[in-house]
């Protein structure tokens, strides 16, 4: 297995180390609601992630036509889940708005540390 390939697997293994990390630092604030809203970005955002992941598998290993309808039906449904939930979240839910936005940035912290290590090399 080629470096490319295994790269999708090492974004998943590093999304959840970044977002332990996230949460280890802000237990030394005592701020429940913060590491809250930290642990609950997080997870939508790796659950976004691992759905998107999925699309796109399903979309390279059978590329026809209706595969690309299907990707984009499930593009627009995954935003449609996602805006749900977050506004249930900020709105019924009431989590820590700031924590929620750390969280939420994992995957963005795991595309740049990804980013700066390759360039590194």
């Amino acid at each position: 297995m080629d470096q490319i390939e295994q790269l999708p697997a090492q974004l998943a293994r590093r999304n959840w180390i970044i977002l332990i990390l996230l949460l280890l630092g802000s237990l030394p604030f005592g701020n429940w609601a913060l590491s809250t809203g930290i642990l609950v970005g997080g997870l939508v955002t790796i659950a976004a992630f691992l759905w998107l992941r999925r699309s796109l598998d399903r979309l390279l290993d059978r590329p026809s036509g209706g595969t690309r309808f299907r990707y984009m039906f499930g593009y627009v449904l995954r935003l449609a889940v996602l805006l749900i939930t977050l506004a249930f979240l900020v709105a019924i839910v009431k989590v820590h708005a700031g924590g929620l936005i750390i969280g939420l940035s994992v995957v963005i912290i795991n595309l740049f540390w990804m980013t700066a290590q390759r360039a590194l090399k």
